[in-house]
């Protein structure tokens, strides 16, 4: 990330128009924001970029971000950009970290040590009680616990952590949601949420007013991840969302912990299967404390995807440097991911060169980026 700047309006402004401009994606935004140093000069070249890429464009309308920042004002939440001295460190460590979230609460929370608790939404009663448990004894400890407000574990985690209070030294709790900042979601935890962003924190990556979708959750599970310094599953089902929040979290250098269950509950078998993948085993708070207290980034957990070295963003190509015909860079994709490094190897192309392309192509329509610097044709 770049060093932290006062903004004006102005760009802040055009940063929020980037951001939500089509196609433009966490990492095409800073690699943007690298090429042309500003958010305005960035969305005046995007029509020019994804000309190059195939395709017409448009910016997102100026009235369609004016409506959003006042609705975020109407719901008392403000904008945090990625380069603010406030942005949180670990979250700002992700590849793909949001370049800009909104808030309400305590943005302090988020950059004290972190632990998130994640599991299932039809969680048993059993493990209710023991997310509530760990979240609260964790908090006592000066633990900030993370979540998703969903129901079942993470409902029972929010609540634990608010119950143990933030005072003499105690920790709190941060809500992460995939809707906006003003949308409940589930509609039971309403007072739930309200009271996370009027007690504690409360963040959101989508714009004021947007419905929680499919899509959002695995965005707003990385958030969870990358605030923590660890992730701790308490009960889930084989390919749920927890487990790609402990995943991302593996990615991510963190720790990972699951608690065990009995191979006769279903509910049981994601935690089972993540610790024969590598998590940590742990049976108490203690134990979750023993794990992150001082943590230095070398976790015992060995959960993670093998994904090929990510090489680095770069500026574009250089004056000697002819860009890449993205035509040619498309030639060589299909639907299944690969890696940018071995598109340069490929093509005998400088590194900028193959970004510059790959961003054309992107701005387009015409590309998706997967974890790992790893890209395909969209579908």
């Amino acid at each position: 990330m770049s060093a932290p700047i006062h903004l004006s309006q102005e760009e802040a402004f055009a940063r929020i128009r980037l951001l939500r401009s089509p196609n433009i994606g966490p990492i095409s935004y800073f690699q943007l924001l690298r090429r042309f140093a500003t958010a305005s000069a960035a969305i005046e070249a995007l029509p020019d970029l994804a000309r190059r890429g195939g395709r017409p464009y448009s910016a997102a309308p100026v009235e369609r971000i004016e409506r959003e920042i006042l609705a975020a004002r109407a719901a008392g939440a403000r904008y945090l950009f990625h380069d603010s001295p406030h942005y949180p460190e670990l979250l700002g460590q992700l590849e793909s970290a949001p370049p800009v979230l909104t808030f309400r609460g305590d943005l302090a929370l988020a950059s004290r040590p972190c632990v998130a608790l994640v599991g299932a939404r039809n969680a048993s009663a059993v493990a209710v009680k023991l997310a509530r448990e760990f979240a609260a004894a964790l908090a006592e400890q000066g633990f900030v616990v993370v979540s998703g407000l969903a129901r079942g574990i993470d409902g029972a985690v929010h609540q634990g952590a608010l119950s143990a209070g933030k005072g003499g030294g105690g920790g709190g709790t941060i809500g992460v949601i995939a809707s906006g900042i003003e949308i409940a979601y589930p509609p039971q935890h309403a007072g739930l949420q309200e009271r996370i962003a009027s007690e504690a924190l409360l963040l959101a990556e989508q714009p004021p007013g947007t419905e929680p979708r499919a899509s959002h959750f695995p965005s707003r599970n990385r958030i969870i991840a990358g605030l923590s310094l660890g992730t701790l599953v308490i009960e889930a089902a084989p390919r749920s969302g927890s487990l790609i929040t402990a995943r991302l979290a593996g990615e991510a250098g963190r720790e990972v912990m699951a608690i065990p269950g009995s191979p006769l509950e279903p509910r049981s078998h994601g935690c089972n299967q993540l610790i024969r993948d590598g998590a940590v085993l742990v049976q108490s708070p203690a134990e979750v404390v023993e794990l992150l207290e001082g943590f230095t980034g070398h976790p015992r957990s060995t959960v993670s995807e093998a994904h090929p070295h990510v090489l680095p963003l770069g500026d574009g190509p250089t004056e000697n440097e002819w860009p890449a015909d993205p035509a040619d860079i498309a030639a060589l994709l299909t639907t299944a991911p690969i890696g940018v490094d071995e598109l340069i190897r490929q093509t005998g192309q400088p590194a900028g060169a193959v970004q510059t392309a790959l961003l054309e192509l992107e701005i387009a329509g015409l590309l998706v980026r997967h974890a790992g610097g790893r890209v395909s044709l969209a579908g």
